[in-house]
C-alpha cells in the first residue's frame, strides 16, 4: 500500500488539495489496498483555505514519517511560506518515493531546495518569478505538468487532477485511471506536455474588430484557406500590415495561431469522434495524415493514432 500525504497550510488552494485526493481515493475504491491517504499541517491544527473552507488535518507533520507520495498544494499561503513547513520538506522530502506539487506548491519545494537542477513548472502566472528566484531550476512555463525523475510538478489547480491520474496509471493501470476520470466526469486525461492554454486563451483577443473577426473565423474554419493573404483580405488589410497588426494585438503570429487552432481541433476530433485519421487531417486543415502526424509529433511528441489510443476513454468501454 502506498501512503499519500497532502500537506496543509493556511490560505492553501482547496482544489489543489481535494482534486488529487479524490483521484487517489477513487483508485482506492477501485483497487482496495492501493493507497492510504492522509493530510497533515505543521502543528496538526485546522487550516483555513483561501476560499474560506476549513480543512482539518489527520496529523501534525512531526508525527508522520516520510510517505511514498508527498503532495504539496499551492495557494496564496505560498507567498510567505512558514519556515517550519519548508524546513520539514527539506528534511523529509528527499526520503519520499515521489514528490508532487500542484500549482504554486512548486514554490515550497523550491524554497526547500528540492527542485534545484531539475525541470519543473507551476501556474503560468508565477513561472517567471520561480525562475528568477531560483535560477538553479529549469522552469518550463508551457506544460500542464512535468516529470523529472521522482519529482512531478503541475500547473494551476485542475492540472493536479491530470497529474494524479497519470500517477495512478503508473501505479495501477490505464484502465483504473480512465475509470476514475469517467467517475469524476473529467472528460480527458490530458498528457503532461499539453499547453496550459488552449489556442484561444494563449492568444490575446485583438482590440480591432476586423482582427477579432478573423480570430473567430480561424477557430470556426480550421480547414479553410488560412494563409496570411486570405486572412488579410478578410480583414481588409494588406498581407504585410495584417501580419504586423495581428502579432502586435494578439502576441503571436498568424501562422503560429493557425497551427495551434488546427492542432487543438484535430485533438478534439480524435478524442470525441470515431473519424479516421485521414478524415480528421482534412477536417483540421492539414490536408494529409502525414502533415498531421508531423504536427502532432512536433507539438505533443506522439503521433495521432497513439494520441487517440491513450486519450480517448470511450475506446475502453
Amino acid at each position: 500500500m502506498r501512503t499519500v500525504l497532502v500537506v496543509l497550510f493556511d490560505d492553501v488552494q482547496s482544489l489543489d488539495v481535494t482534486g488529487p485526493m479524490e483521484v487517489f481515493a477513487g483508485a482506492e475504491i477501485a483497487r482496495p489496498g492501493s493507497y492510504r491517504i492522509r493530510t497533515a499541517s505543521v502543528d496538526g491544527a485546522p487550516v483555513r483555505a483561501s476560499s474560506g473552507l476549513t480543512l482539518v488535518p489527520d496529523h501534525a507533520l512531526a508525527d508522520v514519517p516520510a510517505p511514498h507520495t508527498l503532495i504539496v498544494p499551492g495557494g496564496t499561503g505560498t507567498r510567505l511560506p512558514d519556515p517550519r513547513l519548508t524546513g520539514w520538506l527539506r528534511v523529509h522530502g528527499p526520503h519520499c518515493e515521489r514528490l508532487v506539487s500542484v500549482c504554486t506548491g512548486a514554490v515550497l519545494l523550491a524554497e526547500a531546495g528540492l527542485l534545484d537542477g531539475l525541470r519543473a513548472t507551476t501556474h503560468w502566472a508565477y513561472c517567471d518569478q520561480l525562475a528568477r528566484d531560483h535560477p538553479a531550476i529549469e522552469v518550463d512555463p508551457d506544460p500542464i505538468y512535468v516529470r523529472d525523475g521522482r519529482v512531478a510538478t503541475s500547473a494551476g489547480v485542475t492540472c493536479g487532477i491530470d497529474l494524479a491520474l497519470a500517477l495512478v496509471e503508473e501505479d495501477l493501470s490505464r484502465e483504473v485511471a480512465l475509470e476514475i476520470a469517467r467517475h469524476l466526469v473529467v472528460f480527458l486525461r490530458r498528457p503532461g506536455n499539453q499547453a496550459q492554454f488552449s489556442a484561444q486563451l494563449a492568444a490575446q483577443t485583438a482590440r480591432r474588430e476586423p482582427l477579432r473577426e478573423v480570430q473567430q473565423w480561424i477557430t470556426e474554419h480550421p480547414a479553410g484557406d488560412l494563409s496570411v493573404e486570405a486572412l488579410a483580405a478578410r480583414a481588409g488589410f494588406s498581407p504585410r500590415h495584417f501580419a504586423r497588426a495581428f502579432r502586435a494585438e494578439t502576441g503571436t503570429t498568424p501562422g503560429r495561431h493557425v497551427d495551434r487552432v488546427r492542432l487543438e481541433h484535430a485533438r478534439r476530433l480524435l478524442e470525441d469522434t470515431a473519424d479516421g485519421v485521414e478524415e480528421v487531417s482534412r477536417a483540421s486543415g492539414y490536408g494529409t495524415p502525414e502533415a498531421m502526424r508531423r504536427a502532432f509529433v512536433k507539438a505533443l511528441d506522439t503521433p495521432p493514432a497513439e494520441y487517440r489510443r491513450r486519450f480517448r476513454p470511450s475506446l475502453t468501454n
